[in-house]
């Protein structure tokens, strides 16, 4: 098992805000995307991937039985061909590729499992129902966990989020683990990237196109993090809301700054 989170980072109850099981905050997360497709011409195609991806990822989740949290154990209990043949035919090309060539897929999960890889989009959409089970039973998977990384699973953050707190401080901030979809508390000014805390150097951007996104950017290490305000408005899902407003990624990266870990539509 990793070392415990570092002081800047807080886990959250790994049940969430909702006592959900996996298969239904996946599906939560579908019928989200599902439902802002229509509202956004141009993030259109990918919240509609999103959402079969989070719909074939819930199915898999709910036959998910017996888990021992370690992965070389588990594996043969992962239903995975069907989530395998759906990204195969409807993810983005080179999603879609890694699906259909991938000759030894266990031995690519279980080198992801035991040091990651922040380009390897098919393992992470794999194991996301798997870790997302772990999650919500609180079985802490048996995997190596890297400072200033998720506290239950080891994940790297792909969205932040500001809510309300019960006392006048101001919004409190949280990441979001882009591999069993949980999330915790960190300080408010620190990079969750390389732990720069310096103010003057963790710029945020935002444009008036979309209220309540803003990049929250590091010069010291040139990452950023998209950040949504639910102080504004609860209902938004962070991973999926996100999603809207893309070309905040884009000119993010015209400025030279990369992603710490890359979002549904790879960037």
């Amino acid at each position: 098992m990793g070392a415990a989170a570092p002081p800047a980072l807080v886990s959250r109850s790994h049940r969430g805000e909702e006592a959900l099981n996996a298969a239904e905050q996946l599906e939560r997360c579908a019928a989200r995307a599902e439902a802002l497709a229509p509202s956004s011409e141009s993030a259109r195609e990918v919240l509609l991937f999103a959402a079969g991806l989070y719909r074939e990822q819930a199915r898999l989740a709910a036959a998910l039985r017996g888990l021992s949290a370690n992965l070389k154990e588990d594996l043969a209990k992962l239903p995975l061909a069907p989530l395998v043949d759906w990204l195969a035919a409807h993810g983005p090309a080179q999603l879609a590729f890694d699906a259909r060539a991938e000759e030894d897929l266990p031995a690519r999960l279980l080198a992801f499992w035991a040091r990651g890889d922040r380009e390897d989009y098919l393992s992470r959409a794999l194991l996301r129902p798997y870790l997302q089970s772990l999650a919500t039973t609180g079985v802490r998977p048996d995997r190596p966990r890297a400072e200033r990384a998720c506290p239950f699973c080891g994940g790297a953050p792909w969205v932040a989020s500001r809510r309300s707190q019960s006392d006048s401080d101001g919004a409190a901030r949280h990441l979001h683990c882009a591999l069993c979809g949980t999330s915790w508390q960190v300080l408010r000014i620190i990079c969750p990237s390389c732990g720069e805390s310096d103010p003057a150097k963790l710029p945020t951007y935002n444009t008036a196109a979309h209220i309540g996104v803003r990049i929250e950017a590091c010069e010291t290490c040139r990452k950023y993090l998209k950040s949504i305000d639910l102080t504004l408005d609860a209902r938004p899902i962070p991973e999926v809301d996100e999603l809207l407003s893309l070309g905040m990624d884009l000119w993010a990266v015209e400025q030279g700054l990369e992603r710490f870990e890359p979002g549904l539509a790879g960037l």
